[in-house]
């Protein structure tokens, strides 16, 4: 049995992509819950107004996007999170205005 085993030999292309991926998730996933964090912060504590906050955020996103090579998924990712802020800050908006 142990004369079969040569090594450096071993076909490890799976491994290999699951790394990648893991890593993938771990560059957005700590990307992510920085923009989120630094969000909060900067609304919350610091009293900015949410819009200037989105929007520095968002720039910061797309350039660490760059720098990271995160991809064009990260790009749509942002993008579609921004909307999301948008309506659901319009939303709350709205309902200050009605109570």
């Amino acid at each position: 049995m142990s004369g079969e085993y040569v090594r450096g030999e071993m076909n490890i292309d799976t491994q290999k992509a699951t790394w990648e991926g893991f890593m993938t998730v771990a560059k957005w996933s700590g990307v992510m819950l920085i923009l989120a964090v630094a969000y909060a912060t900067f609304t919350l504590t610091m009293g900015m107004n949410w819009m200037i906050a989105l929007g520095i955020l968002a720039i910061t996103g797309f350039v660490l996007g760059l720098v990271m090579e995160l991809g064009s998924g990260w790009n749509v990712a942002i993008v579609s999170l921004v909307v999301i802020a948008v309506v659901l800050q319009l939303i709350i908006m709205f309902a200050q205005a009605v109570l």
